[in-house]
């Protein structure tokens, strides 16, 4: 297997295929937080990521393809780093609140955008994008309305309007409060945390 060396250790094609890979990804993903899916250039994500059209082309078949490993890409990293935690917590209503904390601080990244310029863009449009967002959003209401019923049957949280409804406003409070205040610690998270207790009926935070 053909291998190259940098900084006095070897890479497999294999890595240097998941390097590119990599970062074409986040280029296309900075790409589609600031021009969306309609205005978004091939050509300028290559440059953006230091390679050429050609291996852009190399690894995604078109504009569709790259869009959609992007979606996949972002979710596994927003998983990775805030609903696993949220998740690994024993209480749900801590869950909730952790995942309300987490999310901000990963909207601190330039790529954070991304899912809700596509899920704006592609609103009412049969498309694989628009199609692949719209899973998501629903299974991540799904987790959020279970912690809810858990939260609620323990009695962390107080009784309320059904699970889901719940969820879906809890998930809009967060993400507008981050829109607002992306990038803005620690005040980006303090908020989120307020707005998440707040729809879920929770006090406020003791300091």
């Amino acid at each position: 297997m053909a291998t190259a060396k940098t900084n006095g250790s070897r890479l497999t094609q294999a890595d240097r295929r998941a390097r590119s890979r990599g970062a074409l990804l986040e280029a296309a993903a900075r790409g589609l937080s600031k021009y969306g899916y309609a205005n978004l250039v091939l050509e300028r994500v290559a440059g953006d990521a230091g390679y050429t059209r050609g291996a852009l082309y190399h690894l995604f078949a078109n504009k569709e393809d790259l869009t959609l490993a992007v979606v996949k890409w972002v979710e596994e990293t927003w998983n990775a780093q805030v609903r696993d935690p949220a998740a690994a917590k024993a209480d749900p209503a801590d869950a909730l609140i952790t995942l309300a904390r987490g999310h901000a601080v990963y909207c601190r990244r330039d790529i954070a955008r991304v899912m809700l310029t596509l899920r704006v863009e592609f609103a009412g449009q049969d498309h694989p994008v628009g199609r692949a967002i719209t899973e998501i959003v629903n299974r991540l209401t799904a987790d959020c309305a279970a912690w809810i019923s858990a939260a609620r049957r323990s009695g962390a949280i107080p009784a309320g309007p059904p699970p889901r409804k719940t969820a879906g406003a809890y998930l809009s409070v967060i993400e507008a409060v981050v829109i607002a205040l992306a990038g803005q610690a620690p005040h980006d998270t303090e908020l989120a945390e307020r707005a998440a207790r707040g729809v879920l009926g929770l006090p406020p935070r003791r300091v």
